[in-house]
């Protein structure tokens, strides 16, 4: 029964992940524009991806895990915050904290977005917003593997799934 239940949870995700990624226009903590669709297309890719305050710890914890794992070497990991609810007066103030303890690598790979935030919720299936949302695509865009959740949790799923 449990099976039954998770893929009635996962159906739903499935559905809309399987629309094309927003075309979302984003900014790198360093300062580079980007559109992440764009940019990891023909690429195996890692998005994580947080839509609240508290998701950010989430999020750096993914990101960490991501890095130091030796079979993830060559898939491209980009880190997002969606920052469209935030008051255009704050944004400044939480990129610099986000930026606190980031290498310059690490600014690089992490996308600040401002718009589009319905797009990404539909295109995540976002149910709750203190967790991160991790997707795995293969180089055509397609999506291999997807959760929420704490990366300590999740990752071994994330990994099986990249093979």
């Amino acid at each position: 029964m449990p099976i039954l239940l998770m893929a009635a949870f996962l159906l739903p995700f499935h559905a809309a992940a399987q629309a094309a990624m927003p075309l979302t226009p984003g900014e790198t903590l360093s300062g580079k524009r980007l559109v992440l669709a764009e940019t990891v297309r023909g690429h195996s890719a890692i998005l994580v991806l947080g839509f609240s305050q508290q998701a950010g710890d989430g999020c750096g914890a993914w990101a960490k895990a991501l890095q130091a794992d030796p079979a993830l070497t060559g898939t491209l990991v980009y880190e997002a915050a969606m920052l469209e609810k935030a008051p255009g007066f704050v944004r400044g103030m939480i990129k610099s904290s986000m930026r606190k303890g980031l290498t310059p690598a690490q600014q690089d790979a992490f996308v600040v977005l401002t718009q589009d935030e319905k797009l990404w919720r539909t295109w995540l299936d976002v149910s709750e917003d203190k967790d991160p949302y991790v997707v795995l695509l293969d180089s055509s865009g397609k999506i291999l593997w997807h959760g929420h959740g704490a990366a300590k949790d999740l990752e071994p799923q994330l990994r099986a799934a990249r093979r």
